[in-house]
């Protein structure tokens, strides 16, 4: 087994992410030694069991970033912070009954969504963006469509308007992407969210917000706005992905060409073979070892960084020992993460009813729709965090527009 760390970069996170995994696995084990820009350290988790473990000992493997033993060598204007945080507050780096409280607090608030008024929002949204394109007879399913849907839902939820929408979906692309404009991103985010708590708290309203600041639990501003950003980006990048790679595989795959024809039959199993094995989060950043240890036959120490590797641990051929392909019932990969610290459930159900509703749309409205490029020209975003495409270019027979449906 070598020791030379493998760059969290490049072109093959985007063109072939399974070999890129595979050859990880093969040359390093299921841990592997990886650096993050700047020449940062750190360890990228690919065994399935491994993750298991690691995700569910929130003691040994804490999610406390102040643990972290390089913070000496993070300069100020490092491009992942908005990823890998310093003493942020929220939920996402809290632990212990405080996180539980919190994991409580966004749970409730989002358990209250009504899902029939949420997928009325998602079909009025959905049609009014298929509008602005069905008479074109060409789209892109990504800038047109995905990129703008689930922000846009989740944008009434929360209790923005639906102008606030189109600058939200710039600012987390900035962010996630972790690039020159990340920490702008982020800047513009915490605005937007701390400008939305002041109103609702003069003015209360049946939404996310209002809810979370009506908790009882005692939550800062300062919290309640971190944990709102991180929703608003958890809640919105991979829904987005989840319909573009969902609505590729159904448009390159044979097995799932009936249902562009026959109905919406086969959209539930694409979108759970989409999870297994093209998950919008490949690579979830992370954990730290809370004292010395060994994981997978790596030395971890104490305040290492630990990297969840999604998308590998889904594919890992300890648990995969026949290579098929998962679709059906089979959940029981991490695109969702594992342990406390996993997307709660009604966050899962909200994403989930944003992408089917979305899909479902897109083949009801555009039904003999198909790529307008070669499916092997199609490309990624360049993340190793999230798989995304740049674009999905279709066609179909231009059909009339269904007006401006009221809410």
């Amino acid at each position: 087994m070598t020791t030379a760390p493998v760059p969290l970069s490049g072109p093959r996170f985007q063109t072939e992410p399974t070999a890129l995994y595979r050859e990880m696995r093969l040359e390093h084990g299921s841990v592997t030694p990886v650096v993050l820009d700047g020449g940062v350290p750190a360890w990228l988790v690919l065994g399935y069991r491994e993750l298991h473990q690691v995700t569910g000992d929130p003691v040994l493997f804490s999610r406390d970033s102040d643990l972290w033993n390089q913070w000496d060598t993070i300069p100020d204007d490092w491009p992942l912070l908005p990823m890998i945080g310093r003493r942020q507050p929220s939920i996402l780096y809290t632990v212990g009954e405080r996180h539980r409280e919190r994991a409580a607090m966004i749970s409730d608030a989002l358990e209250a969504v009504d899902p029939f008024e949420l997928r009325r929002h998602v079909e009025r949204i959905a049609d009014e963006l298929i509008d602005a394109v069905c008479a074109k007879g060409e789209a892109d399913l990504v800038a047109d469509y995905a990129m703008l849907l689930p922000v846009r839902v989740l944008a009434i939820l929360y209790g923005f308007t639906e102008e606030q929408g189109p600058g939200l979906v710039t600012a987390l692309n900035d962010m996630i992407d972790g690039r020159e404009r990340a920490l702008a991103g982020q800047t513009h985010l915490a605005t937007s969210m701390t400008g939305l708590l002041a109103a609702r708290k003069e003015h209360p309203a049946d939404d996310v917000v209002s809810r979370m600041l009506a908790d009882q639990s005692g939550f800062t501003d300062e919290e309640i706005v971190q944990d709102l950003m991180v929703m608003l980006a958890a809640g919105h990048q991979p829904t987005a992905d989840w319909i573009g790679n969902s609505l590729r595989l159904m448009l390159t795959d044979d097995r799932f060409a009936a249902s562009l024809f026959g109905g919406r039959n086969s959209v539930a199993e694409a979108m759970n073979e989409v999870l297994w094995e093209d998950t919008p989060t490949q690579n979830v950043a992370g954990r730290w070892a809370s004292r010395d240890t060994r994981l997978g036959g790596r030395h971890i120490r104490a305040g290492d960084l630990l990297l969840l590797g999604l998308q590998g641990a889904n594919s890992d051929p300890q648990v995969r020992t026949d290579g098929s392909t998962l679709t059906g019932g089979n959940n029981a990969h991490f695109s969702f993460g594992h342990g406390e610290h996993r997307c709660p459930f009604p966050a899962q159900e909200v994403a989930e009813v944003i992408a089917r509703t979305g899909i479902e749309v897109v083949l009801d409205r555009l039904p003999d729709i198909d790529l307008a490029v070669p499916a092997e020209t199609l490309t990624r975003r360049p993340s190793p965090w999230l798989r995304g495409l740049t674009a999905l270019p279709v066609m179909f027979t231009p059909t009339p527009t269904l007006g401006s449906p009221s809410a």
